[in-house]
């Protein structure tokens, strides 16, 4: 799986100001986008990079919504749910 590591990519303001309100950190971010469980296509020149994270004794899905058709790619937002779909024996668009 292709991933981004520190450099290869930039945090915008909104994602920054998003990140800092859903409480998740530019160290979180950089474990998701350097080994992320799932990359998905959002729309062209969009991708989801996403992994499921253990914070504070519960599990979450952090999403991380990236701009890859620009150097360096740009984070425009991300968040995290608890809401991590059950995928035993079924298929969704989230693929966990």
């Amino acid at each position: 799986m292709i991933s981004l590591s520190a450099g290869e990519y930039a945090i915008t303001d909104h994602a920054a100001m998003e990140m800092e309100r859903r409480n998740i950190s530019p160290e979180l971010i950089r474990e998701v986008l350097e080994k992320p469980e799932q990359r998905l296509v959002a729309r062209e020149g969009r991708e989801v990079f996403q992994s499921r994270k253990w914070i504070k004794e519960k599990r979450y899905l952090i999403r991380i919504f990236v701009e890859v058709d620009r150097s360096p790619a740009e984070v425009v937002t991300a968040y995290r749910t608890s809401r991590i779909p059950n995928t035993e024996g079924k298929s969704d668009e989230s693929g966990l």
